[in-house]
Parts: structure tokens; C-alpha cells; sequence
């Protein structure tokens, strides 16, 4: 009864998220900020010193970068399996060519209903979840992935989809005809601008998401439903909820890209794409906020890498490199840091050696 009656409740995540022993918040924090505000600093002029062809780079890295986090969100904090997310990618891209070509919306202004476009589908998609889940939910998933392409190319959506032929995208133009402080802003940095504005936005809503009673709610539900369920946790809602916002990532992410690109089509939204940022998800690091870069930079420079190693096998080469990844850092990039920095911040604990005592 209680499990009926949380469905009602607002509060209902409180009885098991409120952390009595919650630790104090300490100095860090400010220091943390200015590390943060430096990091987006750096970020934002890095741009200055490469040419355009790895500004476009830079800019797939920080959407590629959203979209892993998105997944991470679903899989790393709340336990459930996608290889979908590629669908959730083609409908934020195509809700925001379709407001760009044929309402003739501003570039910004289609972000939020590729979100919300998305974040629908994707709470639709949370309710198979309820029932399945492991290696079933993740095939469910990947069935949608793969009819994504195909349903685009529909005939009575081919007017507004552009079918096979797709839609051509125009990137918003800079604002600044003139060199600003000296640097001139083009077309190409603008929207790397715009780009960073969006990543930094949705990491820093994430991260508070997750660090409160929310991301203690997902990582109840992923370790142990039974006993979050008899706390007071609405399951069905927040395991939807939580689909449908890792979907909107996914999409605000697709609808970047389609910008980026300035075209798209069904054909550039395969199934493999949800492979790929499933493998940037799990070696960047589950259940790690900032594992979601990582990953985007191993998926973005990888393959480039391992074409340049051997243009007649790189996916061997793609596959060696990732498997070397796997073996030698299970918990992804990021756990590896985090291991490699407490090893460095923390003093060496003496092993305690029943050997060595001295027999009394």
C-alpha cells in the first residue's frame, strides 16, 4: 500500500534519499568552482590556436560528450541497458532541422523541443523498461534503433523527413562582423561557443541532479529495487523519468549535430551509433559525470587513430585498442584517475603484516 500511495506523494523519494550522516560541506567546493570557471576558460579559447577543421572537432567532441552523458545517466546511475540512444540522436536532429527548414526558427529555439521531443519518446520507451530489463531491455532498445532509419524514410512523414534525400541545415552565422578584442569570431567558433554554452549548462544541471536526492534515488534503484521500492521510491515514475531525460540529452546532443553537419538523413543515423556511445559510455567510466568526456574523446579520436595505423584493418585496430582500454582500466578512464589521485593525494598505508609482529 505504501508503494501505491507514493505514486501520489511529490515527497515520496524523501523517506529514502534524506542521508542523516551527509558529510559537511567543506573549503573544496570554492576551489572546485574556480577550477571549473578556468576549465571553461581554457575550453573557450582553445579553439583560437586550431585551425577550423579542429574547431568542428572540438564542437562534435562537446555533443558527442552530451549525448554520452545522457546514456550515462540511464545506465551508469539507474542500472537500465540502451542501445537505442542513436534513435533519441536522429529525433532531436531531425525535430530541429524540421523547425529550422520549414518554420524558419532560430537555431536556439528549436534546443527545448528537440529536449522535450525527445524526453517524450524516451518516457514512452521507459515503460517496456519496467518489465524488462538487462541483455531484454537492451535488445528492445536496439530494435528501435534500428527501425529509426527506417521509419524516417516513411512515406507519410517523407514531406516533412525529406525521405532518403533528407534535410540540408543552415549553421547560424556569427553575430560579430567585426574582430572582437582582437579575435575574429567566425561562423565556425560562434557556434562552438554556442556548443560549449549548451554542454556546460546540461553538465552542470546533471551534476546536481545526481549528487542529490534524485542520483541517491537512481543508485538505490539500480543496487537494490526491492528494498528502494519498500522506502517509498516510485519506481515506474522515476525509471521513466529517467529514460525520458536520457533521451533529452541525447536529442538537445542530435539536434547540435544536425547544425554542426548542416544535413541529415535517415542514413546518418545507423544502429551502430548506439554501439558507439554505448563503448564511449562504459570506457569513459559508468556512474562518472565527467567519464562522459572521456569517453566522446576515445570514440572521436580512436578510429582517426587506427586508420592512420593501418588504412586496410583499422576496426582491428579500434578493437585491440579497446580491449587494451578494458584490460587495463575496468572502471573506465575516469575510475582510473580517481584511483591513480587518491594513490597520489593519500599517504601510503603501511600493510599490516601479521609476520612482523613481535611476539610477546
Amino acid at each position: 500500500m505504501n508503494g501505491m500511495n507514493s505514486m501520489n506523494e511529490p515527497t515520496s523519494l524523501a523517506p529514502a534519499l534524506a542521508v542523516e550522516n551527509a558529510p559537511p560541506a567543506t573549503a573544496t567546493g570554492g576551489s572546485l568552482s574556480v577550477k571549473a570557471v578556468a576549465l571553461v576558460v581554457a575550453l573557450a579559447a582553445l579553439p583560437l590556436a586550431l585551425p577550423d577543421y579542429f574547431v568542428f572537432q572540438a564542437t562534435m567532441l562537446l555533443m558527442y560528450a552530451i549525448a554520452v552523458l545522457g546514456l550515462n545517466i540511464l545506465m551508469g546511475y539507474n542500472g537500465q541497458i540502451s542501445i537505442g540512444h542513436s534513435a533519441f540522436f536522429a529525433i532531436g536532429a531531425y525535430c530541429s532541422a524540421i523547425c529550422m527548414d520549414r518554420f524558419g526558427m532560430p537555431f536556439w529555439a528549436t534546443l527545448p523541443l528537440a529536449a522535450g521531443a525527445s524526453f517524450a519518446f524516451g518516457f514512452l520507451m521507459g515503460f517496456p523498461a519496467l518489465r524488462l530489463g538487462g541483455i531484454y531491455l537492451a535488445l528492445a532498445t536496439f530494435a528501435l534503433a534500428m527501425a529509426t532509419p527506417q521509419l524516417l524514410k516513411y512515406k507519410l512523414i517523407e514531406a516533412w523527413t525529406g525521405g532518403v534525400q533528407g534535410i540540408v541545415v543552415l549553421k547560424p552565422e556569427s553575430p560579430f562582423t567585426s574582430p572582437v578584442a582582437g579575435v575574429q569570431v567566425s561562423d565556425d567558433y560562434w557556434f562552438y561557443l554556442l556548443t560549449l554554452a549548451v554542454a556546460v549548462v546540461l553538465f552542470w544541471l546533471a551534476s546536481n541532479l545526481l549528487r542529490g536526492r534524485i542520483g541517491r534515488a537512481l543508485i538505490a534503484i539500480r543496487d537494490h529495487p526491492v528494498a528502494a521500492s519498500a522506502m517509498g521510491i516510485n519506481l515506474p515514475v522515476v525509471k521513466s523519468v529517467t529514460f525520458g531525460i536520457s533521451a533529452a540529452y541525447t536529442g538537445v546532443a542530435g539536434a547540435l549535430s544536425a547544425v554542426a553537419v548542416g544535413f541529415v538523413s535517415p542514413d546518418s543515423f545507423p544502429g551502430f551509433l548506439s554501439i558507439t556511445l554505448l563503448v564511449a559510455a562504459v570506457v569513459g567510466g559508468l556512474g562518472s559525470v565527467q567519464g562522459a568526456f572521456f569517453g566522446a574523446l576515445f570514440i572521436l579520436l580512436i578510429p582517426n587513430f587506427a586508420e592512420q595505423i593501418s588504412k586496410s584493418a583499422p576496426s582491428a585496430i579500434y578493437g585491440v585498442l579497446l580491449l587494451v582500454v578494458m584490460v587495463l582500466m575496468p572502471r573506465g578512464v575516469a575510475g582510473a584517475l580517481m584511483s591513480l589521485w587518491a594513490r597520489v593525494a593519500s599517504p601510503a598505508a603501511v600493510p599490516s603484516d601479521p609476520t612482523l609482529q613481535t611476539k610477546e
